[in-house]
C-alpha cells in the first residue's frame, strides 16, 4: 500500500487562471511561466493546461526541447538566455526565444556564424539589480543586436522588483517604469514588462507581452488574496492520519520539545514531512484541515511526518483525511504562517511525494 501522500493538480484550474490572466491584459499576448517544472506541478500537464497561452517561458534549456518532444510548436522563451555557445545553436535548431542581459551574450550572437532568424528579448536592469543592461546602456546593447544579421525581432523586456507593492521606499514602480521608458524612447518594438503582480494590479501598465507565473498556479502575487483574483489552486496536497496520540498537560510534542501541552490533548501524527517538501521551519499554529476542519501543527517538522492538535476535530481517527494546502485551505495562508511563499512550498514538492491529475 502506497504512503497516503498525494499532491493533486487540477488541469481546469491552470486553465482557468490562464483565462483570469488574459482577461486583465486582453490585447497583450501571454507567455506563461513554467520554470522549475512548472512550479512543481508538471513540465507536460503546464503545456496541456496553458494549451491557450501564446509562448511558454522558462529558464533551463533542456526543458525547453522537452517541451518541443512533447510537441510544443508555439513560441519558448529562455528567461535567462544562453549559458555558452552550445546552447545557441540549441536555441537557433529548436526555435526558442531567448533573453539577451548582458554584453557577453551579444558577444556569443556576433561571432556566431548562425543564418537565423533569431527572436531575442534584450532585458533592462531597471532597477531589480539581477540581470539586464542599465537605462543608459540600453540604447547601445539595442543598436549591437539591430545588427547582428541573424537577429529578427528583439523584443523590449524588463522586471519587476515590487509591482504588488507600487510604493515601495525602495524601489518604486514608477521609478522602475520611467526609467524603462527612458530607455527605449523612440524604439519600436513590441514590450514585454507585466509579471503576474502587474498583469493583475496595474492595467495601467502598457505591454505587448505579459509574463504570467505564480498566479497561473492559483496562489497571490501579493496586494490580495488568490480568491479576491478570482484565481483557483492548482495543486491541493493532501495526506492522512496514521497515528493518534493522547497526551497529559505538561507532555511534549517532537524534536526538541518545543510545543508543551498546557491541557490534555489529542495529537495526530501526518504523513508529511520536510523530506516530502513541507517546510521545516513551519512553527505551531500552521493551518492544516482535518476532515474538512481547520486546526493547527504542534511541535517541530520531522523529515516524514509532523503533528497536528486533533482535541477539537470531533471523529478524527487513524486514516482521517488531511489538506495540507490547496483546495479548502490556501497555500498563501500556509506559507505565511512558516515564514515564506506560496511559490517556495509548490517547488519544494520532493520527488518521492505521488502526483495525480484531479
Amino acid at each position: 500500500m502506497p504512503r497516503p501522500l498525494l499532491a493533486s493538480i487540477d488541469i481546469s484550474a491552470l486553465h482557468h487562471n490562464l483565462r483570469i490572466a488574459k482577461s486583465h491584459a486582453p490585447l497583450a499576448k501571454i507567455w506563461a511561466v513554467v520554470k522549475a517544472n512548472a512550479y512543481g506541478h508538471g513540465l507536460e500537464r503546464a503545456m496541456r493546461g496553458f494549451a491557450e497561452a501564446d509562448g511558454l517561458a522558462l529558464i533551463e534549456p533542456e526543458n525547453a526541447l522537452r517541451l518541443r518532444e512533447l510537441g510544443w510548436q508555439k513560441p519558448i522563451l529562455l528567461l535567462e538566455g544562453i549559458f555558452d555557445a552550445a546552447d545557441l545553436d540549441t536555441a537557433a535548431q529548436a526555435g526558442l526565444n531567448f533573453a539577451v542581459h548582458s554584453p557577453d551574450q551579444i558577444l556569443l550572437l556576433e561571432r556566431a556564424a548562425l543564418k537565423g532568424p533569431l527572436d531575442v528579448h534584450l532585458k533592462m536592469n531597471s532597477g531589480m539589480n539581477r540581470l539586464g543592461f542599465k537605462s543608459e546602456a540600453y540604447r547601445a546593447a539595442y543598436q549591437r543586436l539591430r545588427a547582428i544579421p541573424a537577429v529578427r525581432k528583439i523584443t523590449l523586456m524588463t522586471h519587476f522588483a515590487n509591482a504588488d507593492d507600487p510604493l515601495n521606499p525602495g524601489l518604486p514602480l514608477l521609478q522602475q517604469v520611467q526609467l524603462f521608458e527612458q530607455g527605449t524612447a523612440g524604439i519600436e518594438e513590441e514590450r514585454s514588462i507585466a509579471n503576474s503582480a502587474a498583469d493583475l494590479m496595474h492595467p495601467e501598465l502598457k505591454s505587448d507581452w505579459v509574463r504570467p507565473g505564480i498566479m497561473l498556479y492559483g496562489a497571490s502575487p501579493g496586494g490580495a488574496s488568490a480568491e479576491q483574483f478570482g484565481l483557483k489552486p492548482a495543486m491541493t496536497l493532501t495526506s492522512k492520519i496514521i497515528g493518534i496520540q493522547r497526551i497529559g498537560a505538561g507532555e511534549a510534542i517532537g524534536y526538541g520539545s518545543r510545543f508543551v501541552a498546557a491541557a490534555p490533548m489529542i495529537v495526530g501524527a501526518v504523513a508529511c514531512g520536510y523530506a516530502d517538501g513541507y517546510p521545516r521551519h513551519a512553527p505551531n499554529g500552521t493551518p492544516v484541515l482535518v476532515d474538512g476542519v481547520r486546526t493547527t501543527t504542534v511541535g517541530r517538522v520531522s523529515m516524514d511526518m509532523f503533528s497536528v492538535d486533533l482535541t477539537n476535530v470531533p471523529g478524527a481517527a487513524v486514516g482521517s483525511n488531511v489538506t495540507l494546502w490547496g483546495a479548502g485551505l490556501p497555500i498563501d495562508e500556509v506559507a505565511h504562517a512558516a515564514g515564506t511563499i506560496g511559490y517556495e512550498l509548490m517547488c519544494a514538492l520532493a520527488a518521492r511525494v505521488k502526483v495525480v491529475e484531479s
